[in-house]
């Protein structure tokens, strides 16, 4: 299960480490009731790579947030953790990074194209004007950050003018967990006064390749053994007051 946002951002994260299909769903108390579907696939132009023991695969995340806790809309996210099973492997050495400060001056298109973690995702949520709430649709980009780390890009146009960077932390984790990616996601008030944003749904890709002479290098590397019973994956949502929904549940094994 991604990372991002991923929803707010979707990294959920980035949230964003898993491997075959699954569909999450949880509620905890006072919390909106999240549900994530995450997949290993293929990355674009590269073969061999996919939901395939002990292949590179990109990471597929799809997300939503139901409530009406907020303003008829589910409170706003500040943060995502998301733990993948054990024996996922990641290999940043060989990409390039962007610093946070480049992309923070406005510049992300300064950003080596090596640095790249995947392609453009989306984040669709509610935004305020007064007392007015109106949907709207950002971009989400994911970069490699300095220290083994992600970050997101978060880019609105219409109706507000947003522009958000949210850092993505990966650490390993306890068994039987491997890694966990953690994500805090700054609340976004599009005026002064107003409610702050809130996602409801959003979908997030992370997952890249590079050659090295005859080789395939790429960013995710997926287990070489399943056990028994699937591959165990758990998502953490934290939202505005301190709620918290989880949801947990078992991958199943990628095909040999």
């Amino acid at each position: 299960m991604t990372i991002s946002s991923c929803l707010h951002r979707l990294p959920t994260g980035a949230a964003v480490l898993a491997l075959a299909v699954l569909g999450l769903s949880a509620t905890a108390a006072a919390a909106p009731t999240i549900a994530f579907k995450i997949s290993a696939v293929p990355i674009p132009g590269v073969p061999g790579t996919g939901n395939i023991l002990g292949a590179g695969a990109a990471l597929q995340a799809h997300g939503t947030i139901s409530g009406t806790e907020y303003g008829g809309s589910p409170l706003p996210v500040t943060g995502i953790k998301f733990y993948a099973p054990a024996g996922i492997k990641l290999h940043p050495s060989g990409f390039a990074t962007c610093a946070p400060a480049t992309i923070e001056k406005g510049t992300p298109g300064a950003c080596p194209k090596k640095s790249i973690a995947g392609p453009k995702g989306f984040v669709t949520g509610v935004v305020s004007f007064g007392e007015a709430r109106v949907s709207e649709t950002v971009s989400v980009q994911p970069f490699f950050a300095p220290n083994g780390n992600l970050e997101f890009t978060v880019d609105g146009t219409t109706p507000a003018a947003l522009d958000y960077l949210v850092s993505g932390h990966v650490t390993s984790a306890s068994p039987p967990f491997g890694l966990e990616v953690a994500a805090e996601v700054p609340l976004i008030e599009t005026v002064p006064g107003a409610l702050d944003a809130s996602a409801e749904k959003g979908t997030l890709r992370v997952g890249a390749a590079y050659r090295q002479g005859k080789k395939t290098i790429s960013y995710i590397t997926l287990p070489s053994r399943c056990p028994k019973g699937g591959l165990p994956v758990k998502v953490e949502v934290s939202f505005l007051g301190g709620a918290i929904a989880a949801g947990s549940g078992t991958m199943p094994c990628p095909r040999r």
